[in-house]
């Protein structure tokens, strides 16, 4: 034997005598966690899988689990898969009636496509003022320079349905559960800023609120809380109509107080802020902007006269935040346009249809899966450990972006959700994990690709839920088998 061909044989045994050993301590550490009470006393599947589809090691693999964000690993998948990543929303500028002597005489529309950067404060997104500048310009190359009628926001791209039926009440609020729509603006937030009193119990003013909603009214129920306490405050509010309520406290002496919460009516509230620009500018119209919905006898949108449009930043851009950050709004679009592209109709329902389709086209049986958002906050959203090792796997096989897909998985040390996990591992090892993180309530999960040292790759999904202990002492051991994956 030639000695250049005996040395790579001898260099094949040694990584095949290393693979064999590394894959019996992960199982060894899968077993231990089997006697752990942390884990024993906690629903928990495990699943990993090497890139010959064999199964490594497992527990309780066809467990159908809660997923929290781990979910979003499909929805950015697929929506990469099926739109590609260079794949642009737009968003059209029209109007009804007609123009005389630069009056137009009817509505000023904006009609949605569902783009979910438009007026987004990240980074990937376009300045809104210069979005802004760029309708102004049609509005001023149409030869309109005064509106007689209103602008009105056109969120008929999506299904009128804010929020999927499977969030809690208590998601409705807060930041993080927006909701999307057909026009959405500023991740279908709004700020509002709070000035405390000077003692305890005093009233807290309401400063400021951006965007605005024509026709909001805020319950502002905040009170003073003492000197150095903590800030706790609360928003409730539903799509049904326009009223939020603000209650708790904000200490005494602290600084004025930007608080976010989800805005419901976000098309309205983007036809508001585009009036005031316009108005700023010299192009008037009447007092307050609508939303569709609040127009009798809305025209079809093919009977809008278009007069331009503007693009969103390509699909890979979005994919990138959605899966790096974790953007629930982000992800909850993808998942929609999925159905919008494949249906033609812009439901949850029929966005699960459309991935139940593209998942048997992979070869996927619908075994241990069910979707209900596309963000992860449902707790309706079932997916066993099996079924993630068999979708990432398929997803490298027989996907032309998967490239795109895997380098937009958050990796230990960058930015993201996993820059502190794995902390103490050697920086060749966190380069080689790509994952998403997620977690609810009682509900801790990690799921993507571990690149093997000698070659090759682990699919892998660990999904605990109903613990009873703090997830901080969950998540010690939860790392500790991701280390076992990259030895």
């Amino acid at each position: 034997m030639k000695p250049a061909k005996a040395f790579a044989t001898l260099l094949a045994l040694i990584f095949t005598t290393a693979g064999l050993h590394a894959q019996k301590n992960i199982r060894g550490y899968i077993e231990n966690l089997k006697n752990d009470t942390l884990f024993s006393n906690a629903v928990v599947g495990i699943m990993v899988m090497d890139e010959r589809g064999k199964e490594v090691a497992s527990w309780n693999p066809d467990m159908p689990l809660l997923t929290a964000s781990t979910i979003k690993t499909i929805s950015t998948g697929l929506a990469l898969k099926v739109l590609g990543p260079d794949y642009r929303y737009k968003t059209r500028i029209g109007y009804t009636g007609n123009v005389e002597n630069g009056v137009l005489r009817g509505n000023l529309y904006i009609v949605g496509g569902g783009d979910p950067t438009l007026g987004s404060r990240d980074t990937v997104a376009y300045p809104i003022d210069s979005i802004f500048g760029v309708w102004e310009k049609y509005v001023r190359l149409a030869g309109i320079t005064r509106i007689e009628g209103s602008i009105v926001g056109d969120d008929r791209y999506f299904k009128n349905e804010i929020v999927p039926g499977g969030w809690a009440v208590s998601n409705l609020g807060p930041y993080y559960g927006s909701g999307t729509s057909g026009l959405s603006f500023m991740e279908n937030l709004q700020e509002f800023t709070f000035i405390p009193g000077e003692a305890e119990g005093d009233p807290v003013t309401l400063a400021s609120v951006w965007p605005n909603v024509p026709g909001m009214k805020i319950e502002n129920k905040i009170k003073t809380g003492a000197h150095g306490s903590r800030q706790q405050t609360n928003l409730r509010l539903t799509d049904l109509e326009r009223v939020a309520r603000y209650t708790g406290y904000i200490p005494a002496g602290s600084k004025p107080s930007i608080l976010t919460g989800s805005c419901k009516f976000p098309a309205v509230a983007c036809a508001e802020e585009f009036r005031r620009h316009l108005e700023k500018v010299g192009i008037r119209s009447n007092p307050l902007a609508y939303d569709v919905q609040s127009i009798p006898n809305a025209p079809e949108q093919d009977s809008i006269i278009i007069i331009g449009e503007t693009h969103s930043p390509r699909l890979v851009s979005i994919a990138n935040v959605t899966n790096r950050i974790s953007n629930n709004f982000y992800a909850e679009t993808l998942f929609k346009t999925i159905g919008k592209e494949l249906t033609g109709s812009g439901s949850y329902d029929s966005s699960a249809v459309a991935v139940r389709r593209l998942l048997n086209s992979m070869g996927l049986p619908y075994r241990g899966f069910m979707q209900d958002d596309g963000s992860g906050l449902s707790r309706q959203n079932y997916v066993s450990a099996r079924f993630f090792c068999n979708y990432f796997s398929k997803l490298k096989e027989k996907n032309d972006n998967f490239e795109v897909f895997f380098n937009s998985l958050p990796q230990p040390g960058g930015p993201g959700t996993l820059e502190n996990v794995i902390k103490e591992a050697t920086p060749e090892q966190k380069a080689r994990l790509h994952a998403k993180s997620g977690s609810l309530s009682n509900v801790r999960c990690y799921a993507g690709y571990a690149e093997r040292r000698g070659g090759g790759m682990y699919y892998f999904a660990i999904l605990t839920n109903n613990f009873q202990a703090k997830t901080a002492q969950m998540q010690p051991k939860i790392e500790g088998f991701m280390k076992e994956l990259l030895k």
